[in-house]
């Protein structure tokens, strides 16, 4: 019986990674990570370059057996698996219907959370899907929660959007949180109103103004994309 396409993707992940596996880097990596999960000790560049090669045999997947690989790898010990999960999304973005944020990324996102997994699921669905599809209810469901980072994954939602930024909206989330002290929620608001700062500074400077009990990173952070 031939594989199922998840499971065609573990098998394939396990033999592209696993001869890589370096103890020594791995503690440190582990460490570095605050113990969220062990590691194999692959650094990103090989672990990329292996999986580009092992991959390449791989058929095109539909949107549904996308997400249930990336549960799968989720599944697996070691970090690197998790990593391979949001690469994986990167490879095969183009699947994923409109339903992939709801149905698989927000647990994904609430699956062994620490800011690597969330800011790589970021980066490789939910801003990209967020801009293919109207994702407005979903990042206020994500906004509202009571889980840290899905409320970090909504303040970034359009990252990267450039001049398509619904600015408003992207504003209304961060002023949502403005009053949240924890480091990786003020980090994700101060990147966010840095990245707008690009090509709306004054809209940054006058959110700044507004909020003079805003937490010193989101601050700091939003400041750097200023000439103040």
């Amino acid at each position: 019986m031939t594989a199922s396409w998840p499971r065609n993707v573990v098998d394939q992940t396990t033999l592209a990674l696993e001869p890589l596996r370096n103890p020594e880097e791995a503690l440190a990596m582990a460490k570095y990570m605050k113990f969220v999960a062990p590691f194999l000790g692959i650094r990103s560049a090989p672990r990329r370059g292996a999986l580009h090669a092992q991959w390449q045999g791989i058929d095109v997947p539909t949107s549904d057996e996308l997400g249930e690989a990336c549960f799968a790898l989720m599944m697996q010990r070691e970090r690197e698996y998790h990593y391979a999960a949001y690469d994986l999304i990167a490879k095969y973005v183009t699947v994923a219907d409109e339903y992939f944020l709801s149905e698989y990324v927000e647990e994904l996102i609430a699956t062994k959370s620490w800011w690597d997994t969330v800011d790589g699921f970021g980066t490789t669905a939910v801003s990209p899907l967020c801009w293919r599809y109207d994702a407005t209810e979903l990042a206020l469901r994500w906004t509202a929660s009571d889980n840290m980072w899905l409320n970090r994954a909504a303040i970034q939602h359009q990252r990267g959007w450039k001049n398509d930024t619904d600015v408003d909206f992207v504003l209304s989330i961060c002023d949502a949180h403005s009053a949240d002290k924890e480091l990786f929620i003020a980090k994700a608001i101060g990147w966010a109103l840095r990245d707008i700062s690009r090509f709306d500074a004054p809209a940054v400077r006058r959110f700044l103004s507004r909020r003079p009990n805003l937490s010193y990173v989101a601050v700091r952070e939003a400041r750097r994309g200023l000439n103040d």
